[in-house]
């Protein structure tokens, strides 16, 4: 089979489309046959080799030669012991390395593709959909709440946009200006664009403040908020090595170590893959109340340019690999 083949760290030119031998499902997986897949910012730390993530993924070369979680496809074979699927079905979620024409995914890791959904939406979902939804309901949203997202027309953002509406808040979008209308079109009550506004020195209060960008320092996120309202610590605010990447990191963790001497939560978290949530994300795509944005499709060949874009940071939703 074809798969995206990273034999060493670099830039995305290092990427090679080669063939590979085809997985076999273990007891508790099931192999599915990709139909589209996206691609994220933690493919980009991979691929460069991120110092932090070196221990883990390889000092000098990647362990792991291939790359891409977020997946969706048809069920081709089932494990022994896979109860929920059977071949034929459609499903999504996320799978290791899906940046290839068939992976093995874990049972609960993937759920059943929504009939009104394209391969192309739901394999934009995985990483991004868990990512806004689970930190959405750590910080514990409720109905009625002001809510800002920062960063509302990335991949995150847009589902952490729709999914805020469909809780029942009031939802404001912080984007560039080519991006209001896209804000507004996916249910943002309100828009404010970065290049001539910034939101930090605005009278207005929030009760949670969804950050994708982590462009503003601890106070100034402090200012934003109403007593005891929370941050939700989502985004590194860049990608790969620049300084001011690393200064947005520790920025967060500084925000996470302060907040408990301090009124407002800034909420830290990991995305785990969750079998539930998944299944959620489904009802409300299911239901209308939430869509993936799709900015652009590329060919599994293409896969290069298409982290080339992603890391430009200018990508509206999401990018999707279609694999034929």
């Amino acid at each position: 089979m074809k798969a995206i083949i990273h034999c060493e760290y670099g830039s995305a030119d290092l990427l090679k489309l080669g063939d590979v031998e085809k997985p076999v499902a273990k007891d508790n997986q099931v192999l599915i046959k990709v139909r589209a897949a996206a691609v994220n910012p933690v493919d980009g730390h991979l691929l460069r080799g991120m110092l932090p993530l070196r221990p883990v993924t390889g000092l000098r070369k990647p362990r792991n030669t291939f790359i891409g979680a977020d997946v969706a496809g048809q069920v081709e074979a089932v494990g022994k012991r896979v109860t929920q699927f059977k071949p034929g079905d459609e499903v999504f979620g996320t799978a290791r390395p899906s940046l290839a024409e068939y992976v093995c995914g874990a049972e609960r890791a993937l759920v059943i593709k929504p009939a009104n959904l394209t391969f192309q939406q739901a394999g934009a979902v995985g990483v991004a959909g868990l990512t806004a939804f689970q930190g959405l309901r750590k910080a514990k949203i409720q109905a009625g709440q002001k809510v800002l997202v920062n960063g509302a027309s990335g991949g995150v953002g847009t589902f952490a946009v729709q999914i805020a509406k469909a809780f029942g808040a009031e939802v404001t979008g912080v984007c560039s200006t080519r991006n209001l209308d896209l804000v507004r079109s996916i249910g943002a009550d309100h828009v404010i664009d970065y290049t001539k506004e910034d939101f930090t020195k605005s009278e207005q209060r929030y009760d949670l403040l969804f950050d994708n960008v982590s462009n503003h320092s601890f106070s100034e996120r402090r200012r934003v908020l109403n007593p005891n309202g929370a941050c939700v610590l989502a985004g590194m605010g860049g990608a790969g090595l620049h300084p001011e990447s690393w200064g947005r990191v520790a920025g967060n963790f500084k925000a996470g170590l302060l907040s408990p001497f301090v009124k407002e939560k800034f909420v830290m978290y990991i995305t785990k893959v969750n079998k539930d949530d998944l299944k959620m994300l489904a009802d409300l795509m299911q239901s209308g109340k939430v869509t993936p944005i799709i900015d652009r499709t590329y060919k599994l060949s293409e896969t290069p340019e298409a982290l080339r874009y992603m890391e430009t940071g200018h990508a509206r939703g999401k990018i999707v690999i279609t694999i034929d």
